[in-house]
């Protein structure tokens, strides 16, 4: 399975939480995309362990199985229409949530998170 990993269950695997450990170790690629990359860096900067949490970050990046995925012209489209759904429906999720949910479609990636509110787009494949 190739994954894609949210920020809440990167943070969830770096804890050994079995429900993100599992399917991380399992998957054959992961991938995490530029907004939790630039969600965990935020993070890390406001915390006391900054050059640790990094230094965490730089070996799971440096996982052949990993990689960053970033937008493009497509991605912006799949957003564009994952934010209309979501507004018909009257069930808005945060904006950084919607770039991931994008890419996940974009390029047929189970999604592991946390968060309830991406079951308010059932055509995304959830790990």
């Amino acid at each position: 399975m190739r994954i894609l990993l949210d920020t809440n269950r990167y943070t969830d695997f770096c804890k050994a939480v079995p429900e993100a450990v599992a399917p991380v170790t399992a998957a054959e690629r992961v991938f995490l995309p530029f907004v939790a990359l630039a969600e965990l860096r935020g993070g890390f900067q406001a915390g006391t362990l900054a050059r640790e949490n990094e230094r965490t970050l730089a070996r799971f990046l440096a996982s052949e199985r990993v990689s960053v995925l970033y937008p493009d012209e497509t991605t912006t489209q799949v957003y564009a229409g994952l934010f209309a759904q979501l507004r018909r429906q009257g069930t808005p999720i945060p904006t950084n949530d919607i770039w991931i949910a994008a890419l996940a479609l974009q390029y047929n990636l189970a999604l592991l998170s946390r968060d309830a509110h991406f079951d308010n787009l059932p055509q995304l494949r959830r790990a």
